[in-house]
């Protein structure tokens, strides 16, 4: 005993060494202090709102520079004199090479006036003193380019998640001094990203509801929201136990009233993003108000673009894929490029050598290879080169998952990919020809919902999951399996996947997931240290792309209806767009679930108008069935 507890506290020492040593170097990186100025100051919008911007310019004023500018919901801190960002810019190289870099605390969030609105609605024809975040970026830009000293006159933005929509925003009737944008994991539309996919509610990111939804009255430089409690490590558990959306109510009462508990007071809601959602089920005039990439017509010509997406990004992957699209629609003499590479959301910034997503391991050096060789390029090239089309960057960066490597297209999707239906066939099978059509059910237990995860744990917003290895709910009698013979060939997938179900259901709601699987060979190498123990290669199922539709929306978001029980019913899903090659010796597999348990919300399976004030006696179990002649359009490459 005496061995063992000595054991332990020499590993806590060592520990405790570690760590202090890891922080005594952190400590030591002072290149920002060393070479650059802090200035806070506050800056006027034309309705007379003062937003918090933190400029870093540089101590060496023998030459003018670029303004790189990201506007943030999440803070422009440290505040105060002599406190300064340890890392500033995109990546370290450009930090390095020298530019202004600015951060600014976007309308009512820190030490920013106003108030804020979650995804702030674009006004096209503003009136006199009328402001939106197009307006404010718009100011922001004049004011820095007029009032800093040695910059250039040429302003770039970038951001990730939240701080990518907003630099998707500054491309909207842009300020002639901005020259280019990195909207990167950038929001597109609420309805679709982050907290809802198709209609679905994504139950994932309840513990991120208050971070959006807290009101705010003055500038502050500490934190004014909390985060729910869950009291809980199983959060399958925890939410199966909750039951119904409306019990999460008392999680977004900040200011508790001395009243008696009335079911009046257990469904009063003081969180206004979590209201809006309640109030706002559908794709409405709310929701649709919100969204930026219904404007991307309106990004001139003289903006340069670079779209940044990761191919297993489970929070932002529509935003930006489709932001892309938009632009590329729109602007046809626009520069406008994407790269999509192997990374969950936001680690292309990080600065890790070993490029993993959950358990799947996809080489080395990628992130960092981006930030140096495509990254500060393209900001280069535009704020201090020529700035014209020839950047030496392609039109489309993009990993192949499958193979694992880069490669460069002069169009995304590729020019040389086709439309091929596969279809769900008896027997488990996928196959290139309909055999026959008929009948596969399942039952949805609403008390056993499928889970979107093995692992027992509780997560802020999921990530992992992306590519997890998908044997357990394969397995599951509720999850329907079909997959190819073994590929004698590789098969490549170029662009969005489109599945074409028809179903029936004996309730009159339900939820329709579709998962594509890459299914690894047998023999397959054991060249993962990181592979959590329980796992192994061998056979292991590769999550490529999933998808949830909710099936009330399965012909407008905008105006739900119910299923006619057993009546056999078209339901279509996108999956977002993919690259990756499945290799010969390897299988594809489609699985087709009805619940995803807790990443979405449990649908009651009998329709109601609004799930998020369903009761418990609206849940009911169903059986469902899916027809052999649905099929999976992929987009193969040839």
């Amino acid at each position: 005993m005496k061995k063992l507890l000595l054991l332990t506290f020499l590993s806590l020492f060592l520990l405790s060494s570690c760590n202090s040593t890891i922080e005594k170097e952190q400590k030591k990186d002072t290149f920002v202090a060393d070479n650059y100025t802090k200035k806070e100051i506050d800056i006027v919008m034309r309705d007379g709102a003062k937003l918090h911007t933190t400029i870093y310019t540089p101590k060496d004023t023998s030459k003018k520079y670029p303004i790189l500018m990201q506007r943030t919901p999440y803070s422009s801190a440290p505040y105060g004199e002599g406190k300064m960002k340890a890392k500033i810019s995109p990546n370290v190289h450009l930090m390095k090479e020298l530019n202004i870099v600015v951060y600014q605390d976007v309308r009512g969030r820190w030490m920013s006036e106003g108030v804020y609105d979650n995804m702030r609605a674009y006004i096209p024809n503003k009136k006199e003193n009328e402001s939106d975040e197009v307006s404010d970026t718009y100011d922001t830009i004049d004011w820095l380019v007029k009032n800093v000293e040695n910059n250039n006159g040429n302003v770039g933005t970038w951001g990730i998640s939240y701080p990518g929509h907003y630099a998707t925003v500054s491309t909207i009737d842009a300020h002639p001094a901005l020259k280019a944008a990195s909207p990167q994991a950038s929001i597109g539309d609420f309805f679709f990203d982050d907290f809802h996919h198709n209609g679905a509610f994504l139950l994932s990111y309840f513990r991120a509801i208050s971070l959006f939804g807290t009101y705010k009255d003055a500038p502050t430089d500490s934190a004014w929201y909390s985060f729910p409690k869950m009291d809980s490590q199983d959060q399958y558990q925890f939410f199966l136990d909750k039951g119904p959306l409306k019990n999460l109510n008392e999680y977004f009462q900040y200011d508790k009233l001395d009243v008696a508990n009335t079911e009046k007071d257990k469904n009063r809601i003081d969180d206004f993003f979590w209201k809006e959602i309640v109030e706002h089920p559908n794709y409405d005039s709310i929701w649709q108000s919100k969204g930026i990439i219904q404007h991307l017509d309106k990004v001139p010509s003289t903006v340069a673009t670079m779209v940044v997406a990761g191919e297993f990004d489970a929070e932002d992957l529509y935003g930006p894929l489709e932001t892309y699209k938009g632009i590329e629609k729109h602007g046809k003499d626009n520069y406008n490029t994407l790269v999509f590479g192997p990374w969950d959301h936001g680690k292309w910034a990080r600065n890790t050598v070993e490029n993993y997503v959950g358990n799947y391991y996809f080489g080395d050096s990628i992130s960092l290879k981006y930030q140096s060789d495509v990254e500060t390029k393209f900001f280069n090239h535009f704020l201090k080169g020529k700035g014209d089309k020839n950047s030496g960057l392609p039109e489309a960066y993009v990993f192949d998952t499958g193979k694992k490597e880069w490669k460069s297209y002069d169009a995304w999707p590729p020019k040389n990919v086709v439309k091929e239906d596969w279809f769900l066939s008896e027997n488990q099978e996928l196959t290139s020809d309909k055999k026959s059509t008929e009948k596969i059910n399942f039952i949805s237990d609403i008390k056993r919902p499928v889970p979107y995860s093995e692992d027992i744990k509780t997560v802020f917003t999921p990530r992992k999951y992306m590519t997890d290895d998908q044997r357990f709910a394969a397995r599951r009698p509720d999850v329907l399996v079909f997959e190819t013979d073994i590929l004698t060939d590789d098969f490549t997938l170029a662009g969005n996947i489109l599945a074409k179900l028809k179903v029936a259901t004996t309730g009159s709601a339900a939820d329709w997931i579709v998962k594509v699987v890459d299914v690894h060979p047998a023999d397959a190498a054991e060249n993962n240290d990181k592979l959590q123990n329980h796992l192994k290669m061998s056979n292991y199922h590769l999550m490529v792309r999933s998808e949830v539709l909710r099936g009330r929306f399965r012909n407008s978001f905008e105006h739900p209806e119910p299923f006619i029980p057993n009546k056999k019913t078209d339901v279509n899903i996108t999956l977002q767009d993919v690259f990756h090659t499945f290799k010969k010796g390897h299988k594809v597999q489609i699985q087709v679930q009805s619940t995803w348990f807790p990443l979405i919300d449990l649908n009651p399976q009998t329709y109601v108008d609004n799930i998020y004030k369903a009761d418990e006696k609206d849940f009911k179990t169903q059986t469902h069935t899916v027809f052999t002649d649905s099929s999976i359009e992929f987009s193969v490459l040839k």
